[in-house]
Protein backbone atom coordinates (compact mmCIF):
# COMPACT_ATOMS: atom_id res chain seq x y z
CA UNK A 1 0.00 0.00 0.00
CA UNK A 2 1.15 3.29 -0.53
CA UNK A 3 -0.55 5.05 2.17
CA UNK A 4 -0.48 3.50 5.74
CA UNK A 5 -4.23 1.82 6.29
CA UNK A 6 -6.47 5.31 7.08
CA UNK A 7 -5.09 7.15 10.16
CA UNK A 8 -2.90 4.43 11.74
CA UNK A 9 -0.02 6.20 11.21
CA UNK A 10 -1.26 9.12 12.79
CA UNK A 11 0.27 9.27 16.54
CA UNK A 12 0.68 12.87 17.03
CA UNK A 13 -1.20 13.54 20.24
CA UNK A 14 -2.71 17.29 20.34
CA UNK A 15 -3.51 19.65 22.58
CA UNK A 16 -6.69 20.13 24.57
CA UNK A 17 -8.69 22.97 24.92
CA UNK A 18 -11.73 23.33 27.29
CA UNK A 19 -13.62 26.81 26.33
CA UNK A 20 -17.01 28.75 27.63
CA UNK A 21 -19.05 29.29 24.42
CA UNK A 22 -22.14 30.29 26.29
CA UNK A 23 -23.54 31.28 29.64
CA UNK A 24 -24.17 27.32 30.06
CA UNK A 25 -22.77 25.43 27.15
CA UNK A 26 -18.25 24.17 27.14
CA UNK A 27 -16.44 22.65 24.40
CA UNK A 28 -13.73 19.70 24.47
CA UNK A 29 -11.66 19.84 21.50
CA UNK A 30 -8.37 18.78 20.91
CA UNK A 31 -7.03 20.54 17.37
CA UNK A 32 -9.20 18.29 14.67
CA UNK A 33 -9.80 15.42 16.88
CA UNK A 34 -13.36 14.79 18.25
CA UNK A 35 -15.07 16.82 19.98
CA UNK A 36 -16.95 16.58 23.34
CA UNK A 37 -19.65 19.50 23.82
CA UNK A 38 -21.18 19.80 27.63
CA UNK A 39 -24.51 21.86 29.20
CA UNK A 40 -24.10 23.04 32.44
CA UNK A 41 -27.19 23.45 34.18
CA UNK A 42 -29.04 24.71 36.78
CA UNK A 43 -29.24 21.41 38.03
CA UNK A 44 -27.19 18.79 36.19
CA UNK A 45 -24.76 18.43 33.12
CA UNK A 46 -25.37 16.97 29.49
CA UNK A 47 -22.53 16.02 27.75
CA UNK A 48 -23.12 15.29 23.97
CA UNK A 49 -20.46 12.80 22.76
CA UNK A 50 -18.40 10.90 25.17
CA UNK A 51 -14.88 9.80 23.33
CA UNK A 52 -14.07 6.73 22.59
CA UNK A 53 -12.84 5.16 25.67
CA UNK A 54 -13.47 5.91 29.06
CA UNK A 55 -10.10 6.31 29.67
CA UNK A 56 -10.43 9.28 27.45
CA UNK A 57 -13.62 10.46 28.88
CA UNK A 58 -12.19 10.86 31.88
CA UNK A 59 -10.02 14.05 30.43
CA UNK A 60 -13.67 15.30 30.29
CA UNK A 61 -14.69 14.39 33.50
CA UNK A 62 -11.89 16.02 35.27
CA UNK A 63 -12.43 19.51 33.16
CA UNK A 64 -16.50 19.20 33.92
CA UNK A 65 -15.25 18.79 38.03
CA UNK A 66 -12.71 22.04 37.60
CA UNK A 67 -15.84 24.19 37.07
CA UNK A 68 -18.69 22.58 38.95
CA UNK A 69 -19.66 19.31 40.60
CA UNK A 70 -23.16 19.09 39.59
CA UNK A 71 -24.17 15.54 38.48
CA UNK A 72 -23.88 14.54 35.07
CA UNK A 73 -27.38 13.38 34.20
CA UNK A 74 -27.40 13.01 30.55
CA UNK A 75 -25.36 11.56 27.62
CA UNK A 76 -26.31 12.31 24.26
CA UNK A 77 -25.07 10.32 21.59
CA UNK A 78 -25.29 12.92 18.64
CA UNK A 79 -24.51 9.60 16.23
CA UNK A 80 -23.87 5.77 16.61
CA UNK A 81 -19.96 5.89 15.55
CA UNK A 82 -17.94 4.17 17.88
CA UNK A 83 -15.47 7.09 18.35
CA UNK A 84 -18.76 9.01 19.64
CA UNK A 85 -20.20 6.49 22.13
CA UNK A 86 -17.65 4.14 23.70
CA UNK A 87 -16.56 6.25 26.40
CA UNK A 88 -20.33 6.52 27.79
CA UNK A 89 -19.67 4.62 30.72
CA UNK A 90 -17.29 6.65 32.79
CA UNK A 91 -19.79 9.31 32.92
CA UNK A 92 -22.11 7.32 35.00
CA UNK A 93 -25.16 8.72 33.38
CA UNK A 94 -28.63 8.49 34.71
CA UNK A 95 -30.08 8.30 30.58
CA UNK A 96 -28.19 8.11 27.59
CA UNK A 97 -30.25 9.93 24.57
CA UNK A 98 -30.33 8.83 21.06
CA UNK A 99 -32.66 9.13 18.10
CA UNK A 100 -34.43 6.17 17.33
CA UNK A 101 -32.56 6.00 14.27
CA UNK A 102 -29.42 6.08 15.88
CA UNK A 103 -30.86 2.84 18.35
CA UNK A 104 -31.54 1.01 14.61
CA UNK A 105 -28.06 1.72 13.19
CA UNK A 106 -26.59 0.54 16.67
CA UNK A 107 -28.49 -3.02 16.37
CA UNK A 108 -27.99 -3.13 12.21
CA UNK A 109 -24.40 -2.24 12.34
CA UNK A 110 -22.33 -2.02 16.25
CA UNK A 111 -20.46 -4.30 16.25
CA UNK A 112 -19.01 -4.18 13.10
CA UNK A 113 -18.41 -0.26 12.91
CA UNK A 114 -16.75 -1.07 16.73
CA UNK A 115 -14.02 -3.54 15.03
CA UNK A 116 -14.19 -0.84 12.35
CA UNK A 117 -13.11 1.81 13.55
CA UNK A 118 -10.66 0.76 16.24
CA UNK A 119 -8.59 -0.68 13.40
CA UNK A 120 -9.07 2.72 11.33
CA UNK A 121 -7.72 4.72 14.38
CA UNK A 122 -6.00 3.36 17.03
CA UNK A 123 -4.59 6.64 18.76
CA UNK A 124 -8.04 7.75 19.86
CA UNK A 125 -8.67 4.57 20.72
CA UNK A 126 -6.18 4.72 23.85
CA UNK A 127 -6.93 2.69 26.74
CA UNK A 128 -9.47 0.66 24.55
CA UNK A 129 -9.24 -2.59 27.47
CA UNK A 130 -11.22 0.55 29.28
CA UNK A 131 -14.27 -0.04 27.29
CA UNK A 132 -16.47 -2.24 28.63
CA UNK A 133 -17.74 -5.42 27.16
CA UNK A 134 -20.23 -5.22 24.10
CA UNK A 135 -21.87 -1.89 22.92
CA UNK A 136 -23.26 1.72 24.42
CA UNK A 137 -27.05 1.61 24.29
CA UNK A 138 -29.76 4.44 24.67
CA UNK A 139 -31.65 4.03 27.38
CA UNK A 140 -34.43 6.44 25.77
CA UNK A 141 -34.77 7.62 22.22
CA UNK A 142 -36.79 10.04 20.22
CA UNK A 143 -37.85 11.01 17.36
CA UNK A 144 -37.71 14.79 15.23
CA UNK A 145 -37.58 16.41 18.84
CA UNK A 146 -37.58 16.12 22.82
CA UNK A 147 -36.73 18.90 25.25
CA UNK A 148 -35.19 18.77 28.31
CA UNK A 149 -35.19 20.86 31.17
CA UNK A 150 -31.73 21.23 33.26
CA UNK A 151 -33.83 23.55 36.02
CA UNK A 152 -34.67 26.70 33.69
CA UNK A 153 -32.43 25.84 31.14
CA UNK A 154 -33.77 24.46 28.17
CA UNK A 155 -32.49 21.84 26.18
CA UNK A 156 -33.64 20.72 22.66
CA UNK A 157 -32.42 17.28 20.85
CA UNK A 158 -33.63 17.94 17.44
CA UNK A 159 -33.37 15.64 14.25
CA UNK A 160 -32.78 18.27 11.29
CA UNK A 161 -32.31 15.97 8.45
CA UNK A 162 -29.71 13.54 7.58
CA UNK A 163 -26.13 13.79 7.07
CA UNK A 164 -23.46 12.39 8.70
CA UNK A 165 -25.87 9.70 9.25
CA UNK A 166 -29.62 8.81 8.92
CA UNK A 167 -29.57 9.17 12.72
CA UNK A 168 -27.75 12.68 13.39
CA UNK A 169 -29.10 14.68 16.40
CA UNK A 170 -28.21 18.32 17.10
CA UNK A 171 -28.45 19.61 20.73
CA UNK A 172 -29.87 23.15 20.94
CA UNK A 173 -30.02 25.76 23.82
CA UNK A 174 -32.71 28.08 22.15
CA UNK A 175 -32.45 30.89 25.12
CA UNK A 176 -28.50 31.26 24.03
CA UNK A 177 -28.45 30.16 20.59
CA UNK A 178 -25.48 27.61 21.31
CA UNK A 179 -25.82 24.43 18.81
CA UNK A 180 -23.83 21.43 19.44
CA UNK A 181 -23.70 19.95 16.42
CA UNK A 182 -21.96 16.36 16.67
CA UNK A 183 -20.45 15.38 13.09
CA UNK A 184 -22.94 17.50 11.05
CA UNK A 185 -20.54 20.38 11.14
CA UNK A 186 -16.45 20.13 10.78
CA UNK A 187 -14.44 23.61 10.69
CA UNK A 188 -10.76 22.97 8.96
CA UNK A 189 -11.07 19.38 9.54
CA UNK A 190 -12.63 16.45 6.46
CA UNK A 191 -15.71 15.34 7.15
CA UNK A 192 -16.25 11.64 7.07
CA UNK A 193 -18.56 10.57 5.01
CA UNK A 194 -18.49 6.88 4.71
CA UNK A 195 -22.31 6.33 6.50
CA UNK A 196 -23.86 9.48 4.74
CA UNK A 197 -26.15 11.02 2.62
CA UNK A 198 -24.76 13.39 0.19
CA UNK A 199 -27.70 14.69 -1.09
CA UNK A 200 -29.35 15.38 2.06
CA UNK A 201 -26.43 16.56 3.54
CA UNK A 202 -26.65 20.20 2.17
CA UNK A 203 -30.24 21.13 3.07
CA UNK A 204 -29.87 19.60 6.94
CA UNK A 205 -26.89 22.25 7.27
CA UNK A 206 -29.24 25.26 5.63
CA UNK A 207 -31.76 23.55 8.80
CA UNK A 208 -29.20 24.19 10.81
CA UNK A 209 -28.55 27.86 9.57
CA UNK A 210 -31.82 28.69 9.73
CA UNK A 211 -31.45 28.51 13.93
CA UNK A 212 -29.40 31.02 13.67
CA UNK A 213 -26.89 29.90 16.11
CA UNK A 214 -24.34 32.83 17.90
CA UNK A 215 -22.19 29.74 18.72
CA UNK A 216 -21.47 26.54 17.87
CA UNK A 217 -19.57 22.92 19.03
CA UNK A 218 -18.60 20.90 16.07
CA UNK A 219 -17.44 17.27 15.71
CA UNK A 220 -14.03 18.25 14.42
CA UNK A 221 -12.14 21.36 14.46
CA UNK A 222 -12.41 24.63 16.74
CA UNK A 223 -15.51 25.79 18.89
CA UNK A 224 -17.03 28.55 16.75
CA UNK A 225 -17.85 31.38 18.32
CA UNK A 226 -20.07 34.50 16.65
CA UNK A 227 -22.71 34.60 13.56
CA UNK A 228 -19.30 34.80 10.99
CA UNK A 229 -17.37 32.08 12.57
CA UNK A 230 -20.56 29.59 12.55
CA UNK A 231 -21.46 30.97 8.92
CA UNK A 232 -17.76 29.74 8.40
CA UNK A 233 -18.08 26.28 9.69
CA UNK A 234 -21.18 25.62 7.73
CA UNK A 235 -20.18 26.83 4.73
CA UNK A 236 -16.87 24.98 4.57
CA UNK A 237 -18.88 22.06 5.39
CA UNK A 238 -21.56 22.27 2.57
CA UNK A 239 -18.65 23.34 0.18
CA UNK A 240 -16.68 19.85 0.83
CA UNK A 241 -20.27 17.98 0.08
CA UNK A 242 -21.24 19.80 -2.71
CA UNK A 243 -17.62 19.45 -4.53
CA UNK A 244 -17.06 16.21 -3.54
CA UNK A 245 -20.55 14.66 -4.84
CA UNK A 246 -20.65 16.75 -8.25
CA UNK A 247 -16.86 14.81 -8.37
CA UNK A 248 -18.09 11.58 -8.00
CA UNK A 249 -21.82 12.02 -9.67
CA UNK A 250 -19.66 13.57 -12.96
CA UNK A 251 -17.51 10.86 -12.95
CA UNK A 252 -20.02 7.71 -12.10
CA UNK A 253 -22.20 9.28 -14.71
CA UNK A 254 -19.71 9.26 -17.56
CA UNK A 255 -19.19 5.06 -16.98
CA UNK A 256 -15.80 5.31 -15.09
CA UNK A 257 -14.91 2.67 -12.03
CA UNK A 258 -14.85 3.49 -8.72
CA UNK A 259 -10.96 3.79 -8.75
CA UNK A 260 -10.84 6.18 -11.94
CA UNK A 261 -13.53 8.51 -9.69
CA UNK A 262 -11.18 8.12 -6.72
CA UNK A 263 -7.97 9.53 -8.03
CA UNK A 264 -10.24 12.09 -10.28
CA UNK A 265 -12.19 12.88 -7.07
CA UNK A 266 -8.87 13.22 -4.86
CA UNK A 267 -7.02 15.22 -7.37
CA UNK A 268 -9.88 18.12 -7.62
CA UNK A 269 -10.48 18.01 -3.91
CA UNK A 270 -6.88 18.17 -2.57
CA UNK A 271 -6.09 21.74 -3.76
CA UNK A 272 -8.62 23.32 -1.59
CA UNK A 273 -9.05 20.56 1.16
CA UNK A 274 -6.17 18.81 1.46
CA UNK A 275 -4.43 20.42 4.38
CA UNK A 276 -8.17 19.67 6.36
CA UNK A 277 -7.06 17.29 9.56
CA UNK A 278 -7.72 13.32 8.02
CA UNK A 279 -7.92 14.16 4.30
CA UNK A 280 -6.27 11.58 3.69
CA UNK A 281 -8.08 9.08 6.06
CA UNK A 282 -11.43 10.61 4.88
CA UNK A 283 -11.40 10.60 1.04
CA UNK A 284 -11.45 6.60 0.06
CA UNK A 285 -14.39 6.35 2.54
CA UNK A 286 -15.89 9.15 0.94
CA UNK A 287 -15.91 8.28 -2.43
CA UNK A 288 -16.83 5.24 -2.03
CA UNK A 289 -20.14 6.00 -0.21
CA UNK A 290 -20.87 8.74 -2.45
CA UNK A 291 -20.19 5.85 -5.69
CA UNK A 292 -22.30 3.83 -4.08
CA UNK A 293 -25.32 6.44 -3.18
CA UNK A 294 -25.28 7.77 -7.02
CA UNK A 295 -25.22 4.67 -8.30
CA UNK A 296 -26.77 1.72 -7.00
CA UNK A 297 -26.89 1.65 -2.78
CA UNK A 298 -29.35 5.09 -1.60
CA UNK A 299 -28.55 3.93 1.58
CA UNK A 300 -24.96 3.25 3.48
CA UNK A 301 -23.25 -0.36 3.15
CA UNK A 302 -22.13 -1.72 6.46
CA UNK A 303 -18.44 -1.10 7.12
CA UNK A 304 -16.18 -4.06 8.16
CA UNK A 305 -12.97 -4.15 9.25
CA UNK A 306 -12.25 -6.66 6.26
CA UNK A 307 -14.43 -3.70 4.02
CA UNK A 308 -12.22 -1.29 5.06
CA UNK A 309 -8.75 -3.01 3.98
CA UNK A 310 -10.78 -4.17 0.55
CA UNK A 311 -11.15 -0.79 0.10
CA UNK A 312 -8.00 0.73 1.06
CA UNK A 313 -5.61 -1.42 -0.71
CA UNK A 314 -8.23 -0.95 -4.38
CA UNK A 315 -7.43 2.64 -3.85
CA UNK A 316 -4.68 3.25 -2.26
CA UNK A 317 -2.22 0.54 -3.43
Amino acid sequence: MSKAFASQADLEEKKVSFTQLSEHAWAYTAEGDPNTGIIIGDDAVLVADTQATPAMAADVIRRIREVTDKPIKYVVLTHYHAVRVLGASAYEPQQILASQDTYDLIVERGEQDKASEIGRFPRLFRNVETVPPGLTWPTMTFTGKMTLWLGKLEVQLLQLGRGHTKGDTVVWLPQERTLLSGDLVEFDATPYAGDAYFKDWPQTLDNIAALKPLALVPGRGAALVGEEQVQAGLAGTRAFISDLYQAVRAGAAAGKDLNTVYKEAYAHMAPKYGKWVIFDHCMPFDVTRCFDEVTQYPDPRVWTAQRDIDMWKALES
